[in-house]
């Protein structure tokens, strides 16, 4: 059967020294000015991160979550960083069950949005693992929110969504791509915290905003506590590398999951077989399917990836039929963020505000909007991601990093997607370590995905009726015949336009005898694989 290649209309970059890829190519040239000065690579990830949390609110800023992994030195396991929020004082599922109420408000309601961690995220990998005074690092982010940067594509387009949401004055109704927008609310928390370090932020005017909103919701000692840890990470085998993730209350155990299973398997060389596509699909239906039941901020991750929990599913898989076991998934609002210095450290960096600009409420002081990453939580009494105080939900932000079997460091990698986001990476991560191919075809190749035909993005593996088997346009299987041969196995498909969106923004760092080699998504319109 012949096949076209897939469409992937750019180069995988390359550089010596240092690289940064992200979403936002003034954060991507942030992160690289302070790799030039002599800064880390967490330096530059921190950079480019504020960088975006002033040009990229729709997806992220200082009032969502972080997490990173970190490889500091070859021959040592990565440093994991949760900096995902915990709910406050005042949480309450049984009040929520009394409203009526059996899964937690998407939009409009405080309960839904833990304690963000962003901000204190920055402070631990920079405390940890910087170089440069704090000043330097979130001086690009200060400049672009006093002076102001051109409204992306993406961003304007998510402006429609502000529909007059107060405190959101920032983004002037009727915005269009390349628009100068200034954000001096923000500039003026980003230097209360040069000055002041989490609690000028936390318990300033940020930490007086975020009580006020709550009515109950916060206290004082909720905001005093750091809402970073370092945690250990979780780290399985697939395609003779060492593969790292950071472990819940993170859904990362199903990028390892399915990598271990899929490796197992016996995989066509050829990614554009649709073979490829439908092994790697089932793989991570296996991987995920009681993601629901499992997840939570005191599962055992390594139990959840150990082999004899995963070996029974590896063997359900059918190389000729679909297995009964289904999912939904949508695409959430997210960036991912690279970087890897000289030193070849290299940082793996996820932020969000879950759902575009998050549950739709923004702080008046600084014009911070607030995520709803509160929306995984359960209201079911007794169950173990039960909305409560002090506790995390389950979280779909998941990055990775991978190190050879002598434990240098081969690549960072991560990607936006919401729950999909496990599912993005096992494709990219099965082409680059199974395949050989090279960053900018591991990344801008056409990708399939999990999804429902109705759903919030966020309830994955909730209803095995609702499954569709998501392909992109420019797939190699969005042919005619491709189609049809994943119909013949069982899947139940459809198909998505080119480059689309929802398949998620994914962005790959290799460290190769001297030289990076990287690809930021072309999906992200304007990301930038950046390098000196």
């Amino acid at each position: 059967m012949s096949r076209s290649r897939p469409q992937v209309p750019f180069a995988t970059r390359y550089a010596r020294s240092g690289m940064v890829c992200s979403v936002d190519h003034l954060a991507s040239d942030a992160g690289v000015a302070l790799l030039r000065a002599g800064g880390s690579a967490a330096d530059a990830a921190v950079a480019a991160s504020a960088v975006l949390a002033v040009t990229t609110q729709h997806m992220c800023g200082m009032g969502g979550d972080l997490w990173a992994l970190v490889h500091h030195a070859d021959g040592e396991p990565p440093a994991a960083l949760n900096a995902s929020g915990r709910a406050g004082s005042g949480a309450d599922a049984s009040g929520l069950r009394s409203e009526g109420r059996t899964r937690m408000r998407f939009r409009a309601d405080i309960r839904s949005v833990p304690i963000p961690g962003c901000v204190d995220g920055w402070l631990a990998l920079h405390e940890r693992f910087g170089r440069a005074p704090l000043a330097d690092v979130l001086a690009p982010a200060i400049d672009l929110a006093e002076g102001g940067f051109p409204l992306s594509p993406h961003g304007a387009a998510a402006t429609t969504l502000l529909d007059g949401a107060a405190n959101s004055g920032d983004y002037p109704a009727g915005s269009q791509p390349g628009d100068l927008i200034r954000r001096p609310g923000v500039a003026a928390a980003l230097r209360e915290i040069v000055e002041g370090g989490r609690e000028a932020y936390y318990e300033g005017d940020f930490g007086s905003d975020l009580i006020e909103l709550g009515r109950g919701e916060y206290t004082g000692a909720d905001l005093a506590r750091s809402q970073a840890d370092w945690v250990t990470p979780l780290c399985t085998t697939a395609w003779d590398h060492a593969i790292f993730t950071v472990p819940p209350n993170s859904q990362g155990y199903l990028t390892l999951a399915g990598a271990w299973i899929a490796d197992g398997l016996d995989l066509p060389s050829d990614p554009d077989d649709p073979l490829f596509a439908h092994l790697l699909a089932e793989a991570a239906k296996q991987a995920g399917w009681d993601r629901p039941e499992v997840l939570s901020d005191s599962a055992d991750g390594d139990v959840l990836i150990s082999p004899d929990r995963l070996a029974p599913r590896r063997s359900a898989i059918s190389p000729d039929i679909a297995s009964p076991l289904g999912a939904g998934t949508g695409t959430g609002d997210t960036m991912y963020l690279a970087a890897v210095d000289a030193d070849r450290m290299g940082v793996s960096l996820i932020q969000s505000n879950a759902s575009g600009w998050g549950v739709g409420l923004w702080t008046p002081t600084h014009r911070i909007s607030l995520h709803n990453r509160g929306i995984g939580f359960s209201l079911d009494e007794g169950h173990p991601a039960e909305y409560g105080p002090g506790r995390r939900p389950p979280h779909t932000l998941a990055p990775a990093l991978v190190q050879r079997t002598d434990r240098s460091l081969r690549a960072v990698v991560g990607t936006m997607g919401g729950d999909a986001q496990p599912q993005v990476l096992l494709q990219v991560l099965a082409r680059s370590l199974a395949c050989g191919e090279e960053p900018a075809r591991a990344i801008g190749s056409g990708r399939w995905r999990w999804g429902a035909a109705a759903g919030t993005g966020f309830d994955t593996w909730a209803d095995a009726d609702n499954l569709e088997l998501r392909i992109e346009g420019h797939a190699a299987w969005a042919s005619a015949g491709g189609i049809a041969d994943l119909g013949q196995r069982g899947h139940r498909v459809g198909t998505d336009a080119a480059h689309d969106n929802a398949f998620g923004h994914a962005h790959l760092i290799e460290v190769h005898d001297g030289v990076l080699a990287g690809a930021a998504d072309p999906r992200a319109l304007t990301g930038s694989a950046a390098g000196y």
